[in-house]
């Protein structure tokens, strides 16, 4: 049976549901009277399970694969600070513009984000750490031995200076190509080229259905190069100065 409310009419359904379940959780029923909820809500709740679990699966194996490229843990622990810290430009983003969060397609926007915050920041500390190596040769060091702090900093800031280019012009592109996705931007090529009338419109079924996965990555990816070129440098250079410390004391 479907109950339907002119009160409840204009308030969002999950909202809706939320307070029904705290409402129902607070009531004793009797005997062995149960309460389940089905329907499109059940189904939102298993896609949510699902993709859920497909994020974590796929943030295992980003970080399994960045270990095995760097031979260490530290760098593509901080890899993966950057990708949780991105999340958080996705959340700040659909609040700022009072958007919906679909559980679908911003999901598998949040999962492809992973993916592309990870080349950013791969590209950014392989590159430093080559900067490092270099100066460790040039300086005639042994083998197992660190660079000064001064030097290591200098190496650092070099890196993010020759890597700022690369990884604004990656997000530039990603963010400009999504755009039209984002907002429905329709052009029928067949009439252009037959009726040389492209029928530009704005909107549409397409832009329901792939509007949020398109925003989730625009919000993600304009906050994560900020914390590609600012944070994972300062973390960096704070595990190094760990790692001398240590070295310090052992």
């Amino acid at each position: 049976m479907t109950l339907y409310s002119p009160v409840l009419a204009g308030f969002n359904a999950n909202e809706v549901v939320n307070q029904v379940k705290k409402a129902l959780e607070n009531y004793d029923l009797p005997g062995q009277i149960k309460f389940k909820f089905s329907g499109e809500i059940e189904e939102q709740e298993k896609n949510m399970a699902f993709l859920s679990n497909a994020l974590l699966a796929a943030l295992g194996l980003i970080l399994l694969l960045l270990v095995l490229q760097f031979n260490s843990i530290s760098k593509p622990l901080i890899i993966l600070l950057s990708i949780f810290l991105s999340f958080t430009g996705v959340f700040l983003g659909l609040m700022a513009f009072q958007m919906p969060f679909v559980i679908l397609m911003t999901m598998m926007g949040i999962i492809a984000l992973a993916g592309i915050v990870v080349n950013n920041g791969v590209v950014l500390l392989d590159y430093t750490q080559l900067l490092i190596d270099r100066k460790h040769d040039l300086e005639g060091l042994e083998n197992g031995t660190l660079l000064p702090k001064e030097m290591a900093t200098n190496e650092i800031i070099e890196g993010g200076a020759a890597r700022l280019r690369p990884v604004i012009l990656t997000a530039i592109t990603t963010v400009l190509g999504l755009i039209p996705l984002a907002i429905g931007l329709n052009i029928d090529f067949f009439s252009m080229f037959s009726e040389w009338n492209p029928k530009v419109y704005m909107g549409g079924d397409n832009v329901i259905f792939w509007g949020p996965l398109a925003w989730t990555v625009i919000f993600g990816l304009t906050f994560a190069t900020f914390l590609t070129l600012v944070i994972v440098p300062a973390t960096f250079s704070i595990v190094y100065s760990i790692k001398i410390w240590l070295k310090k004391i052992l």
